[in-house]
């Protein structure tokens, strides 16, 4: 248990210095804090806790208790559904009735904790690309047939082809929009020359969207595949799953693996995407057509360069220096994709 100063109620500072501390875990040195632009993740010997912050962002206000805490329950109910009992239980953070905090205690929740067993941390998948050793394609294959065993699962429900080319659309236009805006720290040419094109492509590609989406071919996916989201254990883990709104992880499964593809690129590595876009393709989930799998990867890239340049709207960015060449990088991508 740790004090709170007087009988006000704890702030995130209080609750994220009463974690840090390490008076929660006695007999383990005080956790690793990582921070996230939505969360605080605190990493103990065999355990990792994750304190969302009350922050209002784009798609989800998480500045009410009880958002944060159903935002929990999401998170932890959708990520079973991939990760299994790694993820262990969404937990109270309470103020105890003598004063203080304290993990699953007695008092009133302020706050709510996702629970997970942690993963080792060399095993993730951009880990093992950037320091090795290599991945190796029986583990991205395990990748791959879990992936598949997933969205499989999925494909009984079907979705609005409609309404999921209109969220595309609605992205295209956030994407190039804010990369406007911030154009002074980019290259204005390359953010016109990306972004001129892609709207009158996507609305050439409705039908064939709209196609896949009748068939079963749009699912309700991981929503935020990433190297650093895959652990190449075994079996491998796919965690973090994303837990706001549900338009946001309905997707076509060969769109998010090309996500997942563009990530293992920029890390240097050239084979992963292809290998399980033939895995889904060998099990049924058919390939788009050339020309809508390159848009899909053409949409990712303006979609990530907006995710990153937008970090440096933030009054005080984390890692400033990383933003804007990560931007840069997937808006010059635009134009291989093009040729």
């Amino acid at each position: 248990m740790a004090a709170v100063p007087g009988d006000r109620v704890p702030t995130i500072a209080d609750k994220r210095a009463f974690l840090e501390s390490g008076v929660a875990w006695p007999g383990e040195p005080p956790p690793l804090c990582l921070e996230t632009h939505a969360s605080f993740v605190f990493l103990t010997l065999d355990r990792a806790y994750k304190l969302k912050k009350p922050v209002r962002l784009p798609h989800a206000d998480m500045r009410s208790v009880a958002a944060r805490s159903h935002l929990c329950d999401e998170e932890f109910r959708l990520n079973r559904e991939l990760a299994g009992d790694v993820y262990r239980r969404v937990v109270p953070l309470t103020l105890c009735p003598g004063g203080g905090l304290s993990i699953g205690g007695e008092g009133r929740p302020v706050d709510w904790l996702v629970e997970m067993e942690r993963l080792p941390a060399s095993a993730m998948l951009n880990r093992r690309i950037v320091e090795g050793p290599p991945p190796q394609p029986a583990e991205i294959d395990a990748v791959g047939a879990r992936l598949v065993a997933f969205y499989s699962g999925r494909k009984g429900s079907l979705a609005d082809g409609r309404v999921y080319h209109a969220r595309l659309g609605r992205e295209l236009a956030t994407d190039i929009r804010h990369l406007s805006e911030m154009s002074d720290r980019l290259e204005p040419v390359q953010v016109e020359e990306a972004s001129a094109h892609v709207p009158a492509l996507l609305e050439a590609a409705r039908t064939e969207i709209e196609d896949r989406a009748s068939t079963g071919l749009v699912v309700e996916g991981h929503g935020d595949l990433r190297a650093e989201h895959v652990c190449l254990t075994a079996p491998p883990v796919l965690f973090d799953r994303l837990e706001f709104g549900r338009a946001f992880r309905l997707i076509d499964p060969h769109d998010e693996v090309g996500a997942l593809d563009l990530d293992c690129l920029k890390l240097g590595v050239d084979w992963i995407g292809p290998t399980l876009h033939r895995q889904l393709a060998t099990a049924g989930i058919v390939l788009p057509a050339p020309g809508l799998l390159s848009l899909y990867r053409v949409l990712r890239c303006l979609t990530q360069a907006r995710l990153s340049i937008d970090h440096l709207r933030d009054p005080y960015p984390r890692t400033p220096e990383k933003w804007a060449p990560r931007a840069r990088w997937f808006i010059a991508k635009t134009a291989s994709l093009r040729d």
